[in-house]
């Protein structure tokens, strides 16, 4: 999904600071393509094994819309698995690459380039399953909007359908307790990921490349707490949450909380 802000220094051109609101064009060509890189699609398989399969199976989710698809490990992932998949992000220079990763994979699907905020706009009916993966909901800055966008999604489900959305374990962040044990979704080795900056308004992620590049993504420290609440309020009645693909699990030691939430 796109960010609010990405800074690119070193041997990279540099690209000023986007607006926060601003969801097209916000991720470089030069950060796109390495990507695929930070993740490995491998190494993020193997962590993942069958979570996400086994929540959707569990739901009797067929037709699945992935609302911040990146470089489309999970829509690639799940069209392998026989989902019906419908790929979208904000960021042209993402869906590009999903489509490119996708042929490659020998799946077929539609990809498209939507903003989120206006999503029902773009997509053709409603969906069994929404997932919203790799911590792009916290991209979202504006309270009116993180509550608009969930909206949106509560409406493109079916009754009954789960909507899957995680984020970064923010409530260690902000406690200056973070840590990445690179086991989870940001699985490749090439880089070095830390945290320059946060407050209760702005975590500034920095990501240091072996040719001495480096990359600032900047992204709203949600607490786990804070988007559970929100999950009910936009009248979602089941919240599950899981850290780091475990049910049980202490807040102080995961990297990643995925929330899963049904509509009744």
């Amino acid at each position: 999904m796109t960010t609010p802000a990405t800074r690119v220094a070193g041997t990279v051109p540099v690209a000023e600071a986007a607006v926060p609101d601003d969801f097209e064009g916000q991720y470089v060509r030069t950060l796109v393509d390495r990507w695929d890189e930070l993740i490995d699609w491998d190494r993020r398989k193997a962590s993942e094994q069958d979570f996400f399969v086994e929540l959707l199976n569990g739901a009797e989710a067929r037709r699945v819309l992935d609302v911040a698809a990146g470089t489309g490990y999970h829509s690639v992932a799940l069209a392998q698995q026989g989902f019906d998949v419908t790929a979208t992000d904000g960021s042209a220079e993402m869906i590009e690459q999903t489509r490119r990763n996708a042929e490659r994979r020998g799946q077929s699907f539609r990809v498209l380039q939507a903003d989120w905020r206006s999503l029902r706009e773009h997509i053709d009916g409603r969906y069994d399953a929404i997932v919203c993966l790799g911590s792009s909901f916290p991209h979202l800055f504006q309270e009116a909007d993180r509550r608009a966008v969930l909206s949106e999604f509560y409406e493109a489900l079916n009754p009954g359908g789960i909507l899957i959305v995680d984020h970064r374990n923010f409530d260690a962040i902000r406690r200056h307790r973070y840590q990445s044990t690179g086991n989870y979704y940001y699985c490749g080795t090439g880089a070095t990921v830390t945290v320059a900056h946060v407050d209760e308004q702005l975590c500034r992620f920095q990501y240091d490349f072996p040719d001495g590049s480096t990359h600032h993504l900047e992204v709203y420290p949600i607490l786990s707490d804070e988007l559970s609440s929100l999950l009910i309020e936009a009248g979602f009645d089941t919240i599950q949450n899981f850290g780091d693909f475990q049910e049980s699990f202490d807040i102080d030691e995961v990297d990643f909380v995925i929330h899963v939430a049904r509509k009744p």
